[in-house]
C-alpha cells in the first residue's frame, strides 16, 4: 500500500514538473505583465506565479481533465486581484502606468486571449465593466507616455520659433 502511495506521489511529482517545465516562461511573462515590473529581475513577479504555482499543485489530484495552464492562470489572477494593493507604484515596467485592474483585463483580455465573460466571472465584475476597462486601458497604453511633452496647442503642423 505503501510503496502504490509512493509511486503516485512520484508521478504527481512528474506530472506537475513537465507542466511547469513547459508553463513556467509564459506564466512568469504573464505575472511580470500584472506586478508593472521590468523584464528581468522580477522578484514580485515570481513571487505572485512561485503562490499560483504552489496553489495549483495542492490541487493537482482535483483537476479531472481541468486544464492546469487555466488553473494556475486563475491562481496568479486571483491572487494578483487580493494583493492589487501592492501594485501601485510603477515599477518601470511596460503595464506600469495602468492601476492593478486594468493591468489585470488588459494582460487577461489580450495577452492571455480569455474571453470578455470569462474574464468577468473571474473577478466578480459585470462583462460591460470587464469591456469598459479594457478599453480605457488600451486608450491609456495608446496616448503619449507621461512626462512627455503635451503636442503643440497651436495645430498638428506649427513649428516652433
Amino acid at each position: 500500500m505503501r510503496e502504490r502511495r509512493a509511486a503516485q506521489e512520484r508521478r504527481r511529482a512528474q506530472d506537475f514538473e513537465a507542466f511547469v517545465a513547459g508553463a513556467a516562461g509564459r506564466l512568469l511573462h504573464t505575472a511580470t505583465l500584472l506586478t508593472g515590473e521590468p523584464s528581468g529581475a522580477a522578484p514580485v513577479a515570481e513571487e505572485l506565479l512561485t503562490t499560483a504555482l504552489s496553489r495549483t499543485y495542492a490541487y493537482w489530484d482535483r483537476l479531472r481533465g481541468e486544464d492546469p495552464y487555466d488553473r494556475t492562470r486563475q491562481e496568479l489572477a486571483a491572487h494578483f486581484a487580493r494583493t492589487a494593493w501592492r501594485h501601485r507604484r510603477p515599477r518601470g515596467g511596460l503595464l506600469d502606468r495602468l492601476a492593478p485592474q486594468e493591468r489585470l483585463i488588459l494582460v487577461l483580455r489580450l495577452y492571455e486571449g480569455v474571453a470578455e465573460e470569462q474574464t468577468a466571472a473571474l473577478l466578480g465584475l459585470p462583462a460591460e465593466r470587464v469591456h469598459a476597462l479594457c478599453l480605457r486601458a488600451v486608450a491609456e497604453m495608446r496616448s503619449t507616455r507621461r512626462g512627455a511633452a503635451p503636442p503643440s496647442a497651436s495645430g498638428a503642423g506649427a513649428v516652433a520659433p
